[in-house]
């Protein structure tokens, strides 16, 4: 599915976006001509509006409502044959018409290329093209977010991932009709679609004295809404009108009807498939069309980044065999692609020991792998033990294969978090339960050591009867200098100290409260990241640092003083930040995790209600925000604010003591929808977590049931 979706954007790329974006300047005329003419409404009869237009002119040649909502008349008073605008409602004349140039061009590029027939046929396969984009994105979007039901769920991944599927699932009901009725304009065009018309029968007028127009009943019966076209009687003595229901034929002397041919079925579907695709007489829907139009080149452009960085962080194996044909199968798990280049690395070192090998993640699991000899699973942890971004489907898709082959598990993270490797754990437990042979015992990468990664992958050698040398080195992210501007210390008195830093942040990529900055210490090899409290409009990159005992990146960044500089990065974190909307947010922290929170109330401009329940040690030396989290009660970006400290006088207590405390007033709010977001250490996340589970248990709700919509998110270290 990746792939159709892939060659339809590079087979219609470029003329897609000249057809998006000429259809986005097109969705403006509806708008603007609903401006420049009077609508046409119900209650005129066509013979109304005819008689009062003839009643102005010598002689009227025709009156038309065009697709650009413009009623004209055209008529010749002696100096020539002209054209004017007319209220439909009146029949008085408002001028000449005059259709625009501009837009004359601009639907002429947009239907052809300015190429005529062959230009024509581009553009239909182009929305042929689009309509495969459509489908296949839509696949690929619900299956990224566990099915159909589940589209409106946050998207994950980085910010370029996440605009490219917020832009898309915005704009697919636009431009599935666009494709769609551009597609079926072009058949009815081509004469793709067999037609059904009827010529209409030879008629002869009565032959008597013309009467008044307004008397005819033919052209009384119809009104002006429905109109399309009226060809006024000249010496045929008859009358031609055009509506949405068929042609007619009325007599000039007597009113009768003496012919009328229906509409064929394909001629109501050009009617239709015309009215949706140039919503004309809709504007509001036309601007809808046109906003859908004006994604498809941003789609692009983010479609093309995706694609880009996955040929260079993805499989990015020349030798890559067919997985049909592959005697061994790697698979990757990975948040942020570091684990590819140790597979990159393990399939070249295989395929030189002439091994066929596929290399693929662990999302694209399915029956067509069981056909090899063996699996080899490297995959990283995501947060709190949860799978990584290409490895969210895996054990589900597991699950359903039948078979049974050896596999080896190796599993990449940091020591220094509680749940190290607890993805490629649970995965290895999995395989056990399944009845899978192993082939080696699972092994733990510490922050991404190559000496590890090279003995097991000596250790994989010998059980495959090889002598396999892998030798990778993990490529250090790209830094950029920070200049600390500000510094505030806490908690020293309670033997805790604890930093909040400001660095200035000039040439950082746009960042949001809640991503990660990633600062690279002096003397360590992997970077440590840290929960941002501001985002990009707030000028700086804000960061909470507590010391902790040994920690070779907080000793750094609390030696720091202002002028001094750091080697870090941006992070992004979508999978921890408020959902889009006005439903309260209940915010829970503990600690330095109080950073990211500060920064969600610090955004709040639009008054959103939000709950904020933290816990620190003493209100005298350690509590974060204070002055800020009063200022925004009192501009009431924070609704309602519950501390609670551990080392205080009279009545200490934690921050799961708070939210026990107002259990009624919290049910009441995740009734009413409310998302909670706990960031922190991972006892008191611990401890949180059950107080809430207590809290829903009465809504007939539970955590995991909340976490799977996205009500409840953790950032927990």
């Amino acid at each position: 599915m990746r792939r159709l979706h892939a060659v339809a954007a590079a087979a219609v790329a470029l003329l897609l976006i000249v057809v998006a974006s000429t259809g986005a300047l097109l969705s403006l005329q509806p708008a603007l001509n609903r401006v420049a003419y009077p609508a046409v409404t119900p209650g005129v009869s066509v013979a109304q509006l005819a008689d009062a237009v003839a009643a102005r002119h010598v002689r009227v040649d025709a009156i038309r409502i065009g697709r650009d909502g413009a009623a004209t008349a055209t008529f010749n008073d002696g100096a020539g044959r002209e054209t004017e605008v007319i209220d439909p409602r009146s029949g008085a004349g408002l001028g000449a018409y005059t259709p625009s140039a501009f837009f004359r061009f601009v639907a002429d590029l947009h239907r052809s290329l300015l190429m005529g027939e062959g230009g024509r046929v581009a553009v239909a396969l182009t929305a042929l093209g689009l309509l495969a984009l459509c489908l296949s994105g839509f696949a690929l979007l619900a299956r990224s977010l566990g099915g159909a039901a589940k589209m409106f769920r946050p998207i994950r991944g980085d910010r370029t991932r996440r605009l490219h599927g917020e832009i898309g699932r915005f704009a697919l009901t636009g431009l599935l009709v666009s494709s769609l009725t551009g597609a079926l304009l072009a058949a009815i065009t081509f004469d793709l679609i067999p037609s059904s018309d009827r010529a209409a029968p030879d008629v002869s007028a009565s032959g008597g004295k013309p009467a008044p127009i307004r008397a005819l009943s033919g052209l009384a019966a119809v009104d002006v809404v429905d109109l399309k076209a009226l060809k006024f009687a000249g010496a045929s003595g008859v009358f031609q009108m055009r509506s949405d229901a068929g042609e007619a034929t009325v007599d000039a002397a007597n009113g009768a009807v003496l012919s009328f041919v229906e509409t064929a079925p394909e001629g109501r579907m050009e009617q239709w498939a015309l009215a949706l695709h140039g919503a004309h007489g809709l504007w509001a829907f036309a601007l809808m069309l046109g906003l859908c139009s004006a994604g498809a080149p941003v789609l692009g452009a983010t479609g093309f980044l995706l694609w880009r960085r996955r040929r260079g962080h993805g499989v990015g194996v020349q030798e890559n065999a067919p997985a049909e044909d592959a005697d061994t199968i790697v698979f990757v798990g990975s948040e942020n692609n570091a684990t590819w280049g140790f597979a990159r690395a393990l399939a070249r070192a295989l395929a030189g020991e002439n091994f066929r090998v596929h290399v693929a993640a662990m999302n694209e699991v399915g029956p067509c792998h069981v056909r090899a000899k063996r699996w080899l699973v490297l995959t990283s942890t995501y947060g709190d033990g949860a799978a990584p971004a290409s490895a969210q489907k895996f054990l589900e898709r597991l699950a359903r294969l039948e078979g049974r082959i050896p596999v080896a598990v190796l599993g990449f993270g940091d020591r220094n978090f509680p749940q190290f490797c607890g993805y490629a754990q649970r995965v290895a437990e999995m395989f056990d339960e399944r009845g899978w042979a192993s082939l080696l015992p699972m092994k733990r990468i510490d922050r991404r050591s190559p000496q590890e990664f090279a003995q097991w992958a000596r250790g994989l050698g010998d059980a495959l009867g090889c002598a396999l040398v892998v030798e990778h080195i993990a490529e250090r992210p790209g830094t950029q200098e920070l200049e600390l501007i500000g510094r505030d210390l806490y908690g020293e008195a309670v033997g805790a100290p604890v930093a909040i830093l400001r660095f200035a942040a000039p040439d950082l990529p746009d960042f949001e409260a809640g991503d990660l900055l990633a600062v690279q210490p002096p003397d360590g090899d992997m970077p440590r990241f840290y929960s941002l409290a501001s985002s990009t409009r707030d000028g700086m990159a804000e960061i909470c640092v507590r010391l902790q005992h040994g920690g070779l990146c907080s000793t750094f960044l609390h030696g720091l003083a202002p002028g001094d500089r750091i080697a870090a990065f941006v992070r992004h974190n979508p999978a921890f930040r408020p959902a889009q909307g006005v439903a309260p947010l209940i915010l829970i922290g503990a600690g330095a995790g109080i950073a990211p929170l500060a920064g969600f109330v610090r955004a709040n401009r639009d008054g959103r209600p939000v709950h904020l329940y933290w816990g620190g040690r003493s209100p005298a030396s350690d509590f974060l925000y204070e002055h800020e989290l009063a200022q925004s009660l009192a501009e009431r970006r924070l609704t309602c604010f519950r501390p609670a400290f551990s080392r205080c006088e009279g009545a200490p207590a934690y921050v799961q003591d708070r939210v026990a405390a107002d259990a009624h007033s919290l049910r009441a709010l995740i009734a009413e929808e409310a998302q909670i977001l706990v960031c922190g250490g991972r006892d008191m996340a611990q401890a949180v977590r059950e107080t809430l589970d207590r809290i829903v248990r009465p809504l007939g709700l539970d955590l995991a049931t909340l976490r799977s919509h996205g009500r409840y998110l953790e950032d927990v270290f």
